[in-house]
């Protein structure tokens, strides 16, 4: 996810490839980002962050203009907060994309209260993500603006009120690719099994599920209104929907996502 914020950075050209900062723990992979962006990659965290000052993959800290990317693994976030206490600068905001960490958290372990804490999700990877984020009351307006600008970048970007509402949104739309995965999968097998061979299968579903949210998003309708349109009485739709709803899809995907809330709830307490 860091390197999709470097691409995207690079890409919308808000900033320069030297303005962006970074650090990785692996030689292999500190040179591939060089030699791909030209960003300077330090191996140590710390050293990537006081370089950073006055100029962005696992055990990373990165850094754009006045923004601290935590761009990590939940398991890492101690060590790495660990190392970063005291180094932050008092006008660098620090923007995690950590699941489940919470904003007090890692302000308190850092001793700086301007944090940013943000969920991003794959597509963001080319330029598709859906990014919800949230701010501590130390964050500046100049400086939501950036924020805001870096997951502009990304794709779209929306502000929450609150930190329930990055959990809410880890369940929803950060985890959502999994679910769209899963039902492509299901969907692909389904045209195999009818005799399609799985190239051709795998053409059709990934058009028809592009078409579809294109077409939800330029239509404005109610996704019951749409299903409506191509729901006839004794069609293939009205026969496909009554299996659907014998199998409790709804209820299947409602409590999906309500587990990966309760895990992102739970998240945040173990790194409390």
């Amino acid at each position: 996810m860091a390197e999709a914020m470097i691409a995207g950075l690079l890409r919308q050209e808000l900033v320069t490839a030297e303005q962006i900062v970074g650090s990785h723990p692996r030689a292999a992979r500190r040179e591939e980002l060089y030699t791909k962006y030209a960003t300077h990659i330090f191996e140590n965290n710390r050293e990537a962050v006081l370089a950073a000052h006055g100029s962005e993959d696992s055990d990373q800290a990165a850094h754009t203009g006045s923004l601290v990317i935590l761009a990590i693994k939940p398991q890492r976030l101690n060590k790495v907060l660990h190392e970063l206490k005291g180094s932050i600068h008092p006008d660098q905001v620090v923007v995690s994309i950590v699941a489940g960490a919470r904003a007090e958290t890692i302000a308190g372990k850092l001793l700086h209260p301007a944090v940013v804490r943000a969920m991003p999700n794959t597509p963001a990877q080319i330029g598709q993500g859906m990014t919800a984020w949230t701010a501590t009351a130390e964050v500046s307006d100049a400086q939501e603006r950036e924020v805001g600008a870096l997951f502009a970048a990304l794709g779209k970007a929306m502000r929450v009120e609150n930190e329930r509402q990055i959990d809410m949104a880890t369940a929803l739309s950060a985890t959502g690719p999994t679910y769209v995965f899963l039902v492509m999968e299901a969907l692909i097998d389904a045209g195999v099994h009818l005799g399609f061979s799985r190239h051709v299968a795998q053409d059709l579903v990934q058009q028809m599920m592009l078409g579809s949210v294109l077409f939800a998003m330029e239509s404005h309708k109610h996704p019951a209104e749409l299903r409506n349109m191509v729901t006839s009485p004794g069609g293939t739709s009205a026969d496909a929907i009554y299996q659907m709803e014998k199998g409790s899809l709804r209820t299947v995907l409602s409590k999906a996502v309500w587990a990966a809330y309760q895990r992102a709830e739970a998240l945040g307490g173990e790194k409390g």
